[in-house]
């Protein structure tokens, strides 16, 4: 039986979850503190569900590989998925930006992705810091994508014009969706297009009408919005494999 752990940071996702884990008649194991007690360290199938700052530390004491997509996996997208120039670089590197571009973490939130010139980056964090500079483009809606084995489990759009949804906003149109479906699948479809086997995919239409991809997310650690938390706790289970020795 899997065992659902959650950190102790109380959340409308985590409870979600809980709620749709015991449905599953899956455990659930909510942590009293920022350490892994010792009878959960011994569990056959743990499945983490935690802050990306966090989840490393936990993953160890867990014997957990936690799935992630690559820094770099928005840069070698073919340009039809991203409508916009995208590259790889550090965050010393871009503090030469003499325009504003959208810059932010690959893998964390460790500073807010935004736009941003060379001089307004924020300061306290190392130069060696990887960063991903991409041209500004204006988001008019904006959906989160689970996917396992390349298919698509559950969605829900979470922004519109740059504003974050909330309940009853979760809804969106059957034209949005079918049209959501159809670029997903094309995209999946793709043997271009690497994925990993248990991922969030976030995608969005530009103003000008044209989807694209916004980022790639790690399912252990992203906000589910209104997706199907029945749906999306296999996506997690999946992203956390045990380690073989």
């Amino acid at each position: 039986m899997p065992t659902l752990i959650l950190t102790p940071r109380q959340t409308d996702d985590t409870q979600t979850l809980w709620k749709a884990a015991a449905r599953l008649g899956w455990r659930t194991e909510r942590l009293g503190s920022w350490r892994i007690p010792d009878h959960l360290r011994t569990l056959d199938d743990p499945v983490l569900y935690a802050e990306a700052l966090f989840a490393p530390e936990f993953a160890e004491q867990l014997d957990l590989e936690l799935v992630s997509p690559p820094d770099d996996w928005l840069v070698g997208l073919p340009r039809e998925y991203t409508s916009r120039t995208i590259r790889l670089t550090t965050l010393g590197e871009a503090r030469a930006l003499e325009r504003s571009m959208f810059v932010k973490p690959p893998s964390d939130k460790s500073f807010p992705a935004q736009a941003y010139t060379g001089a307004t980056l924020p300061v306290g964090y190392d130069d060696a810091m990887p960063v991903l500079v991409s041209e500004l483009v204006e988001w008019d809606a904006e959906f989160r994508c689970f996917l396992l084995d390349r298919t698509l489990q559950t969605f829900s759009v979470y922004s519109r014009k740059g504003e974050l949804q909330r309940e009853a906003d979760f809804a969106s149109t059957d034209d949005e969706q079918r049209a959501m479906i159809a670029f997903v699948s094309t995209l999946l479809a793709d043997p271009r297009v690497a994925l990993p086997h248990a991922t969030v995919l976030d995608v969005g239409t530009l103003a000008d009408g044209r989807w694209a991809c916004v980022e790639q997310n790690a399912a252990w650690g992203a906000g589910i919005y209104g997706c199907d938390p029945e749906r999306v706790l296999p996506v997690v289970q999946a992203a956390c494999r045990k380690r073989r020795h």
